[in-house]
This record gives C-alpha cells, structure tokens and sequence, in this order.
C-alpha cells in the first residue's frame, strides 16, 4: 500500500531531521542508536542521502558527507569521512564528476566495497555536455525532477541489493516519491509558466541551472562556469553587466553554496551604467537547506527555488509555495 501524500511528507520531513551532515564527518540518522538490521548508507550530496533516507525508511541509517552551504566541487575528503565510509555497507555517490577533487580516492574504495555513482545511469543522450569539458557532462541532473526519478530508481536498485528481503518497501516508497517528484514538476511548469516570457532569464553565481532552464525554459546565464573551481574573469563580468543593462533584467540570484563576491560586482556594474539590479533571492544549487526543515530536503529545496525564481521574476506564486512549507514567500 502507498503512502498518502500527507503521509509521505511526514516521513520525508522525519528523513530531513535524520540526515546530519557537515564538512567535519558523519553524524547517525535521527540522532538515536540505529537498530542492529539497518543498513548503514553513506552518501556524499544532501540530495542523495535524503533520497535514500526517505526510499529507505526505517531501514536505512543514512549520513551525508557535504552539508548544507557545502561545495561538493572542491570538497575533500577528511580523516573521518575515510573512516566513516569505508564502514558504510553502501556508499552513496553522485558521480558525472561532481566530486571532482574525489575522483582517485572513491576509485580506491570502489575495489574494497559497495560503491555506487547514482547519477551514472541517466541515459547520456539527456545530459548536457559543456564546451569548457571536452568529454564530460554537466553534474547538475537534481535541477530537474524528470532526471531526478532516474537517480532515485538507482538508489532503490542499491538498497534493494543490499537488502533483497526488503525489496517491497523500498518499491512502495520509490513509488511514492515518484509520485512527488511528478506533481513537483506539475507545480514548477505552472508557477514558472505565469513569468512573462522576456523575464524568463536567470542569472545566478555558477552553471548550475542548466537543466532548470532546459526543463522550463529559461535561459540561464552564469558568472562561472559548471564548477566553482573556475574562475570568474573580469571579461565575463564585463559582458554580463551590458547584458543586464541591455535587456532590461531587473533581478540576479546568488547560490548558497557559492560566494556572493562576483554577484555584488554584477550589480555594481549595473548601477554604474544607470541599471539598476535587485537580488531577487537566494538560491540552493549544489546543497539543500537546514537540515531539519523543508528546504534541507530534496523536495523543499526544488520548491524554494521554483518559487523564489517565479516571484522575483514576476510570475504569481501561493504563499509558502507548493505545500505551504516554505520557511517564506518567493
């Protein structure tokens, strides 16, 4: 039997709750002693261990690498992350050479136990590739829900292997979420959609939304590059700053995971040219919000963002978006 949407919204705000993350190592589910049958999942982003804290349930005692306002593109590995995954009966990565600066050590543990590069297995015809990284593809697949239902299926073939006897549950729960994830990308096309067409231009810290503005039709214009690692010239600055003032984009958004520097020198620009530019809010791109709360899940923090980009730009959003959860408005 599926869990009502109610339902299911309770078990995914208890999984926010469980899944302690930070920079400095891994922190248990729930805070409590796991019971002696639960699988012990590490993963890397907040997205993928929530995922696999709500697909797991009671199951799981999951525990994420990379907190929130965390940069998963230069992030390194520490002592007790080491420790703490080479204990995990799975490890939960993203891979597309998100953890970039992880690539040799994972490839070191993938020999000694369960490794499994979730976002791997999204067909590559769907990926976007970027002409800065002959060969690779753009990591950012959690931007769009319809991608997202691939990585989540993965997931649940992981945890499914682990615990073959389990398999039941972990299908209803998949399920369930799908069902989210769908009446996600419901609420987005529609939130989205009321933004009148030449405001459709988003303007963030990194290419990170590339997806987002593939999905929903938006042109998606980043200081830097696909990584954070790259870095902003001031020829890029330069070129979007006459983009604002020449087309009249009254808004920029910065990331949470992404220094505010070069977004200021944006609107400084702007301002110096007589344009004057707003930040229309802040934006989760690579980390999800405060654990515990709406935003610090993977559906929270989808919403925000939808809801933040369709306000700002002039679309009309509910209050406290698509659940009434929101922490506030746009």
């Amino acid at each position: 039997m599926l869990l009502t949407r109610r339902g299911f919204i309770r078990q995914a705000a208890l999984a926010a709750g469980g899944v302690m993350a930070g920079a400095s190592g891994l922190t248990g589910f729930s805070g409590t002693a796991r019971a002696a049958s639960q699988l012990i999942v590490s993963a890397t982003t907040g997205m993928i261990a929530d995922t696999a804290s709500v697909i797991g349930g009671n199951l799981v005692s999951v525990s994420a690498l990379m907190g929130p306002g965390v940069d998963p593109h230069g992030y390194r590995q520490t002592r007790s992350d080491i420790v703490a995954m080479a204990r995990a009966d799975l490890v939960l990565r993203h891979g597309l050479y998100l953890e970039a600066q992880m690539e040799a050590f994972f490839e070191d543990l993938s020999r000694k136990g369960k490794v499994v590069a979730v976002a791997d297995t999204i067909d590559p015809s769907l990926l976007l590739s970027h002409e800065d990284y002959p060969g690779r593809y753009d990591p950012h697949v959690w931007m769009d829900p319809e991608l997202w239902k691939t990585v989540s299926t993965t997931i649940a073939s992981a945890l499914k292997t682990a615990q073959p006897d389990q398999a039941e549950g972990i299908e209803e729960r998949l399920a369930a979420f799908t069902d989210e994830l769908d009446a996600l990308d419901a609420y987005s096309r529609q939130v989205l959609g009321s933004v009148p067409e030449n405001a459709r231009v988003l303007v963030t810290a990194h290419d990170a939304f590339s997806y987002f503005g593939r999905a929903y039709g938006f042109e998606v214009l980043g200081i830097q590059g696909i990584s954070t690692e790259s870095e902003a010239g001031l020829a890029r600055i330069a070129e979007l700053v006459d983009t604002l003032v020449e087309r009249k984009i009254g808004a920029v958004f910065v990331e949470s995971s992404v220094p505010d520097r070069n977004m200021k020198a944006l609107i400084e620009g702007a301002a110096a040219k007589g344009h004057k530019v707003a930040i229309g809010g802040e934006l989760f791109s690579d980390a999800m919000g405060q654990s515990g709360t709406y935003e610090g899940t993977y559906l929270g923090m989808i919403d925000h963002n939808v809801t933040t980009i369709a306000a700002a730009l002039g679309g009309t959003v509910p209050d406290r978006g698509r659940l009434g959860q929101l922490q506030a408005a746009g």
